[in-house]
C-alpha cells in the first residue's frame, strides 16, 4: 500500500517541485495539494492523508495552527513541516503543535523520501541542527517552574526510568543494554508510556517530561542527531 501525501504550500513550484520527486517512488501517492493552511486543514480530514508536507508561512492561517487544528481533530496524519527558515520558534511550535518531523526546504530529495517513509511508520525525525536547539531551549528553562501532567502517576517506575533514558538521547537498543532487557521489552514500555501520556510519538513524550521537570537534558548534542527515529 502506498503512503498517500498533501503537499501544503502557498508556493506552486515549491509545490511542483515536491510532486515532482514523490512521484518517481512506486510506494508514494500525491493525494493533493493546497496554498493555505485553512485549505489544509479542510483536505486533510477529506482527503485523511498518512503523511502531510505542511509549509509553515502560508496565507489564511499558517502551518503551525494548520497543525494544531489537524491533531486536535483527531487526524491520524503525520506532519513533517517544511519551511525555509531555520528558527527556534517554529522548531517549538511545530513540534508542541503535533508535527511528526522538522526539516529545511533545502533537504536533499533522498533525504525527503526517507523523512516521508519514516514519519509514515510512526517515527518522528528531528534534523541534528533543530534537535541541537530544542534541547538548548529546555536546558533554559527553570526546573522550580516546571509541572507536569496528571498522567505522570499512571507510570510505572520502570516507565519513568525508559522516559528519562529517552530524554537522555538513548535509542532503543541503548535502553535495553543499559537496563538489562530485550529490545522488544522496551519497544513494549514506550508504547505504553506513549499511551499513557496521551503523545504521539517520542519527541512529544520527551517534551512533556522536560516540561515537567523530570529529565533536565545533559545531552550531547551530538548524540542527539538521530535518536528521535527509533
Amino acid at each position: 500500500m502506498s503512503i498517500r501525501v498533501l503537499i501544503a504550500d502557498d508556493q506552486a513550484l515549491v509545490r511542483n517541485g515536491f510532486r515532482l520527486i514523490l512521484e518517481t517512488r512506486s510506494d508514494i501517492e500525491v493525494v493533493g495539494e493546497v496554498e493555505d493552511g485553512r485549505e489544509a486543514v479542510a483536505f486533510a480530514l477529506d482527503l485523511e492523508p498518512d503523511v502531510i508536507l505542511m509549509d509553515v508561512r502560508m496565507p489564511v492561517i499558517d502551518g503551525i495552527e494548520a497543525t494544531s487544528q489537524i491533531v486536535a481533530a483527531g487526524s491520524v496524519a503525520r506532519i513533517l513541516v517544511l519551511t525555509t527558515f531555520d528558527l527556534d520558534e517554529y522548531v517549538y511550535a511545530a513540534i508542541r503543535a503535533g508535527a511528526s518531523g522538522f526539516l529545511l526546504k533545502d533537504v536533499r530529495p533522498r533525504d525527503l523520501i526517507d523523512a516521508i517513509r519514516l514519519v509514515a511508520d510512526g517515527n518522528a525525525l528531528l534534523g541534528p541542527t533543530v534537535t541541537r536547539r530544542l534541547l538548548d531551549r529546555f536546558a533554559a528553562t527553570d526546573p522550580s517552574q516546571a509541572s507536569g501532567p496528571d498522567a505522570f502517576g499512571a507510570l510505572t517506575a520502570r516507565e519513568l526510568e525508559i522516559l528519562r533514558l529517552l530524554a537522555a538521547g538513548l535509542s532503543n537498543a541503548e535502553i535495553a543494554a543499559r537496563l538489562y532487557l530485550g529490545e522488544s521489552t522496551v519497544k513494549t514500555h514506550v508504547s505504553s508510556i506513549l499511551r499513557k501520556l496521551g503523545v504521539r510519538d517520542r519527541v512529544q513524550a520527551v517534551i512533556v517530561c522536560f516540561e515537567a521537570g523530570l529529565a533536565p537534558p545533559q545531552l550531547d548534542p551530538a548524540r542527539a542527531a538521530g535518536r528521535t527515529t527509533e
